[in-house]
């Protein structure tokens, strides 16, 4: 929640993966559209959000928002749920206007995740009906984003989560 308050005031924010609008009550935004592929979840976030936008977007599609609509995009544990990394980082820098900041949260691996596997097997890291189909390291991750064109800021890793925030050049 720390990370998601220190983020700059903007005109227009999209929580992309909001789930339960806990993170999304915190952006500091008079604009704000909250994004997430469960109908659920965006039921609960129209109880904590008032005012927002709420759209339920499709997995692996391309998001409903025009290009270069929003000045900040917030991924808050939400890239190690998804398929098609890629794409979805894709069009978040697509509707994200130049200049606007992109923010990630995502849990971190190391060396460390690799030493507990190597000492307590597979099953002890990653179990399977475990709803995480990625896993970022502070390098993968940062390769990953200079990969799709966006510029790094800032990426650190904090009881055991990388938070990480880009410009959109």
């Amino acid at each position: 929640m720390e990370f998601v308050e220190s983020l700059p005031q903007t005109g227009h924010a999209l929580d992309l993966g909001c789930g339960d609008g806990r993170l999304t009550a915190h952006l500091h935004t008079p604009a704000l559209t909250g994004a997430d592929v469960s109908a659920i979840a965006l039921l609960r976030a129209a109880g904590r959000v008032h005012g927002a936008r709420l759209v339920r977007v499709e997995p692996d599609e391309p998001l409903p928002f025009d290009d270069s609509c929003f000045d900040l995009v917030l991924c808050a544990e939400t890239l190690e749920h998804v398929r098609d990394v890629q794409l979805l980082l894709s069009e978040a820098r697509r509707v994200l206007r130049p200049g606007g900041t992109l923010a990630i949260t995502t849990p971190a691996h190391s060396r460390r995740t690799a030493l507990r596997l190597l000492v307590r097997g597979w099953e002890s890291e990653f179990q399977p009906l475990s709803p995480h189909l990625r896993f970022f390291t502070p390098s993968s991750l940062a390769g990953l984003l200079d990969d799709l064109g966006f510029d790094v800021q800032s990426l650190r890793r904090r009881k055991g989560t990388l938070l990480c925030r880009t410009v959109r050049p």
